[in-house]
């Protein structure tokens, strides 16, 4: 699938993710009691997934795996701190005696619950980008720039997809009929896949929408997309790169509850500001439909889907973005916070530009 970015600018760099090189750190979404009958695990891993970590500790405390709580799922290909919740008693003494070579305890909280998913602020990260020689490092420091007051759009990472690209067909085939998996967990994911991909689908359009409106008149630009006609009056307009449509659903940023758009000149400048955002669809039941303009593009990317849908951020805008260029070695290495959710590898994407 292709996906369209809005930096016409092309930058050229080297990243691999490894332990070296990306590192992740979990920001928790609230302080921790100091009491309760859970323990909250502050866990370092190294080149082994969520999985793989949960999977480890049920087998040294001898506890089923649904028993251990997480947030979010981390890059096997990484360094991430996260936290994990287990209940207190019986595991208290046996963790204080865990070793493994890919895994760290870090600290140990008590609280008077179970960590459960999405029980997280956002995320943390640090890469390492090489090969960066001399202009490079201007246009990347530009770039940056750009990223940090405009946003970056919130596209499912590649590692949503599988090695090869393809999870989401095998949703796609199992939602038709014609693929058939027992394990509940598998089938799930891969469906999750395919509503990802719908999703990745949608923002592409709207991204195309925006870009086109750079280059031609909003009459051109309905013609080109076939929409009705005066469906784009005003756009040109709004000053954000991600233009908003009437009929957009729209949510508090970087929480809070959903909303349809009424007074386009109002939400335009409140989204200028990053206190709101549009959101789009990730197909399945139960869940709101945008109308007007932005539903008539929404609606070539819904499908009926056994699943729950939900509302999903089109647009997110990085926090806390450092950089520091190592001359030298010719590495560029690069910090940034995204919401829960958001993937660090779309923000390399939109910073690559092309």
């Amino acid at each position: 699938m292709k996906q369209l970015y809005p930096l016409k600018v092309k930058n050229d760099f080297i990243f691999t993710p490894t332990s070296r090189d990306f590192i992740v750190d979990e920001i928790p979404l609230y302080e921790f009691s100091g009491s309760g009958e859970h323990l909250i695990v502050h866990i370092r891993k190294k080149d082994m997934t969520t999985w793989e970590l949960i999977s480890t500790l049920s087998k040294y405390l001898k506890i089923k795996q649904r028993d251990i709580g997480y947030a979010g799922l981390k890059d096997k290909n990484s360094m991430s701190m996260q936290y994990i919740s287990i209940l207190a008693k019986g595991n208290e003494e046996k963790l204080n005696s865990f070793k493994d070579d890919k895994i760290k305890i870090l600290n140990i909280y008590r609280h008077n619950n179970k960590i459960k998913i999405g029980h997280l602020k956002g995320n943390r990260f640090k890469i390492r980008l090489k090969k960066i020689f001399g202009i490079q490092r201007d246009k990347l420091d530009s770039t940056l720039k750009w990223i940090e007051k405009n946003g970056i759009p919130n596209y499912f990472g590649s590692q949503r997809f599988g090695t090869d690209g393809n999870n989401w067909k095998e949703g796609r085939d199992i939602l038709e009929g014609k693929r058939k998996i027992r394990d509940k967990r598998t089938k799930n994911f891969l469906i999750n896949s395919y509503q990802s991909y719908l999703f990745n689908s949608w923002l592409s359009k709207r991204i195309e929408l925006s870009l086109l409106l750079e280059s031609f008149s909003e009459k051109e630009v309905e013609e080109l997309l076939n929409l009705p006609r005066n469906s784009l009056k005003g756009l040109k307009r709004q000053p954000n790169f991600f233009k908003l449509l009437d009929g957009e659903l729209i949510m508090h940023y970087p929480f809070g509850r959903l909303f349809r758009l009424e007074s386009m000149d109002r939400e335009v400048e409140r989204f200028n500001k990053f206190d709101i955002s549009p959101t789009g669809l990730l197909a399945g039941k139960r869940v709101t439909l945008a109308d007007s303009i932005a539903g008539l593009i929404e609606e070539n990317y819904n499908r009926d889907i056994s699943q729950n849908g939900l509302r999903r951020y089109a647009w997110v805008k990085p926090l806390d973005i450092k950089s520091r260029y190592i001359e030298e070695k010719a590495h560029y290495e690069l910090e940034f916070s995204l919401p829960k959710g958001s993937y660090a590898t779309t923000l390399l994407d939109t910073l690559k530009g092309g």
